[in-house]
């Protein structure tokens, strides 16, 4: 079993967010994520289940319509095809660890890419509706 030891793996980036993949299967993929204020994932739908873990900091993570507050020992869980996207608070740095299943391909992540490209959370226009909670 490999161990993963969170704080070792630690990298923050001025550009975007910084994923550190810590283990891949053909079944699933971790990943470590570390996001300074206001960076973010945009909205996008890959074909994969994820589970997200916050450790430190706070955010919010857009499941289809909804907007999830999130703050440390917060696990939200989004199945395969649903819009998501998650965005550090702009007062402080967000932690989070990403379990996909299967991993989603280069292709699904094309959107991300352009998203941060263009400095936009949301590129499909969508309103948020409350805290989803």
């Amino acid at each position: 079993m490999p161990a993963i030891d969170f704080d070792a793996e630690r990298t923050y980036e001025d550009e975007r967010f910084s994923a550190q993949e810590v283990f891949r299967t053909d079944r699933s993929k971790v990943v470590c994520g570390y996001f300074e204020p206001g960076q973010f994932i945009p909205v996008h739908a890959p074909a994969s289940d994820v589970v997200i873990s916050v450790r430190a900091g706070t955010g919010i993570i857009r499941e289809d319509e909804k907007t999830h507050r999130v703050s440390p020992g917060d696990i939200v869980v989004i199945e395969a095809g649903t819009p998501r996207g998650i965005r550090a608070d702009e007062a402080e740095r967000l932690e989070v660890l990403f379990v996909t299943a299967p991993p989603p391909s280069d292709a699904e992540h094309e959107p991300v890419r352009e998203g941060i490209q263009r400095g936009e959370f949301d590129p499909t226009g969508a309103t948020t509706s409350g805290d989803g909670d």
